[in-house]
C-alpha cells in the first residue's frame, strides 16, 4: 500500500504486444488521472530492459520507476510469466518499488493459478481495463 492516499502513482507501466490494447489502456489511465507518467512497451524484453535501464540511475531510480506494471501474458518472443521470472533478477529497490497486475485476455484457470505464484504478482484483471477496475486498484 502507498501511503498516498489519492490512489496517484508517479508512474504505471503498460507491457503489451497489442498497440491497440496498450492505446485504450492507456486512454482510461489517463482518464482515471492516476498516475503523472505511463510507460508503454509492446514487448516485455523492452520493458525488462528499460527496468535494467532504470536501475542504472541509482540516485533518481526510486523515484522514476513505475509503481505499478500492467502485464499481459500472452506476447510474442517474451510472455508475460518470462517476464516475471526475468523481473525477478531485478534489484531490490526494482522488485519492491513495482507491483505487478497481469492484465490479460487469458481466462485459463492455469494462467490464474500460475500468477500467483509470483509474490510480485497483486492483482489479476481481464482486458480490457475500466474505470472499475483502476478505482479499485489500491496497491
Amino acid at each position: 500500500m502507498t501511503e498516498n492516499q489519492s490512489n496517484k502513482y508517479f508512474a504505471v507501466m503498460l507491457v503489451d504486444d497489442n498497440e491497440i490494447d496498450n492505446l485504450i489502456n492507456q486512454k482510461m489511465i489517463e482518464a482515471a488521472n492516476i498516475t503523472e507518467h505511463i510507460y508503454t512497451h509492446t514487448g516485455a524484453r523492452s520493458a525488462i530492459e528499460f527496468l535494467k535501464n532504470l536501475e542504472q540511475l541509482e540516485s533518481v531510480a526510486e523515484n522514476v520507476l513505475p509503481e505499478i506494471i500492467f502485464l499481459d501474458i500472452d506476447m510474442p518472443l517474451m510472455d508475460g510469466f518470462q517476464f516475471l521470472d526475468e523481473f525477478e533478477k531485478l534489484s531490490d529497490v526494482t522488485r519492491k518499488k513495482c507491483n505487478i497486475v497481469m492484465l490479460t485476455s487469458s481466462i485459463n484457470p492455469q494462467d490464474v493459478n500460475k500468477s500467483k505464484k509470483y509474490m510480485y504478482v497483486k492483482k489479476y484483471i481481464n482486458k480490457p481495463l475500466s474505470q472499475k477496475n483502476l478505482e479499485t486498484l489500491k496497491i
